[in-house]
């Protein structure tokens, strides 16, 4: 916005594109940046599965498991029902069935041990 004296002030155009930016230079569209409306496509969940996980203790192994899961096709969402040191619960939304096999390898890279499935 441009001040032409204390008392005057001149207006900008907002039907301008939004490709133009905002100019401030801190909230990152500036000048020539391309801005999207397009949200993001989530994988749509139509499975939900429960795991055992062991070893588990903090938000890190938390954190650890769910990178791990997260990274396996067809996985919308990882929630885990930690309990320190016993065994924590890992819930799985997914767009197909997981193979538990994949299930397992992936919380063993993470560091911990697959139980098993309380189905």
């Amino acid at each position: 916005m441009d001040i032409t004296s204390p008392n005057e002030l001149t207006l900008t155009d907002l039907s301008a594109p939004a490709s133009a930016g905002c100019s401030c230079g801190g909230c990152g569209c500036g000048e020539g940046a391309s801005a999207s409306t397009e949200e993001p496509v989530a994988e749509s969940a139509a499975f939900r599965e429960d795991f055992l996980v062991t070893g588990m203790t903090c938000g890190h192994c938390v954190a650890s498991v769910t990178e791990e899961l997260s990274g396996l096709a067809g996985v919308a969402s990882v929630d885990v029902a930690l309990e320190a040191g016993g065994t924590s619960v890992v819930t799985v939304e997914s767009s197909a069935a997981l193979d538990t096999d994949a299930v397992r390898a992936a919380v063993e890279e993470a560091g911990y041990a697959l139980v098993n499935s309380p189905r």
